[in-house]
Parts: C-alpha cells; structure tokens; sequence
C-alpha cells in the first residue's frame, strides 16, 4: 500500500530556510516588497516554494481573509448559446484574476434554484452572478438586503434596486417588427412564454409598440413552455388556426428552435410561406435556407460590464457604492428569412 505524501506547509517552507512563518507568509502573496523582504530572500522562498511544488491551503486562506475566490454563476440552462457565450468569457476574465466559477443551471425549477442558492451560500462564495429565474425573486432579495454582491444579468425586478447589464429588449423588438412592417409585412405574429421575466414582457412590449402604431393586429402565441415536445405541439396547433400569418417574430433562441421544428413538421418554408425573425442570434440560424434574421445580444459586453460591476463591489466590500445598471444595445443581423415579398 503506498504512503501518502504529507502536504507541504508555509512551517516546513520557513523551518528548512530558518526563517519566520510570517516572512514566508509575506513572500507567497507577493508582499515581499511592501515588507522590506530583500530580492535574494524572496528568491529562495520562491524556489523553495516551486522545488517542494507547495499548495496554498484554499480554506485556510479563506478563513483568513475572508474570501474564497469563487464566484456563483446561475442560470436557467447553460446550454443554451446566449447563457454559454456569456459563461465562457466570464470563465475568461475570472481565471485571469485567479477566481473560479460555480457554473449550475436551474433548468426552470424554483426548488432546485432555491437549493443552489443554499450551495452557494455554504460555500461562501464572493459574489453572485444570475439570470434570475422565475420564483427566486423574493430568495434574491433577501440576498441583496445582506449586501451580498448581486450582478443580474438578461433580466431584473422592477422593484429590487440592485446591479444589472440587460440589453434594450423593448427596442431591439420594435426595430425588428417595423423591419417586417417595412418590407411589406401586414400579418405579423408574435411567438413567446407566458411568463412575468421582465425580459419577455418588454419583448412582447416592443413588439405591441410596433404593431400598433402600423395599426396592424396583434397577433401573440405565450406558451406554457415546460419541454421542447410541449411548445412544438402548441406551435402546430397555433400555426393551423393562424393559416393567415405571414411573418413570425420569435422571442428567444429556444422558442426559435422549437419553431423551425414545427415548420419541418407542418412543410411550411421559411420566406416563401412564411417570414421569420427570431431573438437572439445562433449558429444554426446561418445554416437555414434561406439564412434567418435574427436579433443579436452583445455577449462579450454583457460578460464584461457584468465582471466589472461585481469586481468592483468585491473591491469595495462593507462601504457603501451606488447600485449600476447597464442598459446595452443590439444589432440586428437582417438576412434572407425576412426579405421584402
């Protein structure tokens, strides 16, 4: 049976050189000049440290200063394109700090987002990260009241003031909706969840503003959406009753998905039958014939104001800052799905 190998420590670092604890302390986080620790010093320790391949115990550094250098980051699906383009370069700019991340998805239910949170607490994490999901909202709150660092992203509560990057929902539907309007588009649906998420509200909000100042019907479809077979079978039936449409808006990339199934399932083509728009922008949509216009969020904004928010309420831990919210534009990445009839 092999012997396990004893865990280096700062005491055997400091014994073998026959130098104080603390010196050795001063040296691994890099205040060996701030201490008056001379070069050649520090270059033995460092050596030393390299040669013996010593790792810094995590918790007892956090028990020490108070921090863990771990971030929890919390959506409803990380698999999706938008949460996993936000998720890598968050992953980016927290490694380079030396942070990790705790990437957990909520996949739509209110029991296990409650319980991730708990995780996160009992880990004692530094900050939080959310696309906060439906039924969290007074857990959120709470969380906010102990001034733990909180960064939404894609979504907010109206009446929680609180840090958060969205993006222009209301607008960036507006503009896609009068984009049909003004390519001849006079029966325009409008395909979303029935849900409160203030992103969708104010998607649907835009797309109403559209419509009605055309003064053309308003044309909406909110599904109860539980799983991809659910939404598909309530978009057949929905695309039957409405034979009249001409152009579709969908409001997020899943939605989107579900529909270009419902399409290959009923044989509509998109343009020739009918044109199509779909929020958020994914590969799959270039791939399409004719390709799919689509709204697209700035992902590496987003990840970085996000950053950039929560590292300076880390910085400023315990003193009180004004809360930021970041409202960032989109494009719309117009292409053959919704060209002029």
């Amino acid at each position: 049976m092999p012997v396990m190998k004893k865990r280096v420590s700062i005491k055997d670092i400091a014994k073998q050189l026959n130098i104080s604890i603390t010196t050795v302390s001063f040296v691994i986080n890099g205040k060996a000049r701030e201490k008056n620790i001379s070069e050649s010093l520090t270059k033995k320790v460092l050596d030393l440290v390299a040669e013996l391949n010593y790792q810094p115990n995590t918790l007892a550094t956090s028990l020490r200063t108070g921090k863990t250098k771990i971030i929890g980051f919390l959506v409803d699906d990380i698999s999706e394109p938008f949460f996993s383009g936000i998720a890598r370069r968050i992953d980016e700019i927290a490694s380079n700090l030396g942070y990790k991340i705790l990437f957990s998805s909520t996949r739509n239910d209110t029991e296990k987002a409650i319980e991730l949170l708990q995780i996160f607490k009992d880990r004692h994490v530094d900050g939080y990260i959310m696309a906060l999901p439906e039924g969290l909202e007074e857990e959120v709150k709470k969380l906010i009241q102990t001034d733990a660092p909180v960064v939404l992203f894609d979504r907010y509560v109206q009446d929680v003031k609180t840090d958060y990057v969205i993006i222009d929902n209301q607008s960036s539907t507006y503009e896609a909706t009068e984009h049909l309007i003004k390519n001849n588009y006079k029966k325009i649906g409008f395909v979303t969840i029935d849900t409160a998420q203030q992103q969708m509200v104010d998607r649907l909000a835009g797309y109403e503003s559209a419509v009605g100042k055309y003064n053309l019907p308003a044309i909406v479809k909110k599904i109860k959406y539980v799983n991809s077979a659910e939404s598909i079978e309530e978009m057949i039936k929905f695309f039957k009753a409405e034979k009249q449409l001409d152009a579709v808006v969908f409001a997020a990339n899943y939605i989107c998905l579900d529909g270009l199934r419902t399409f290959r399932k009923l044989g509509i083509q998109i343009h020739q039958d009918i044109a199509v728009v779909s929020f958020d922008d994914f590969e799959i949509l270039e791939f399409c014939e004719p390709p799919v216009t689509a709204i697209a969020q700035p992902l590496e904004a987003i990840a970085e104001n996000v950053m950039k928010i929560l590292l300076n309420k880390l910085k400023k831990a315990g003193k009180s800052i004004e809360k930021t919210q970041v409202s960032l534009p989109t494009i719309l990445n117009i292409r053959g799905s919704s060209a002029k009839k």
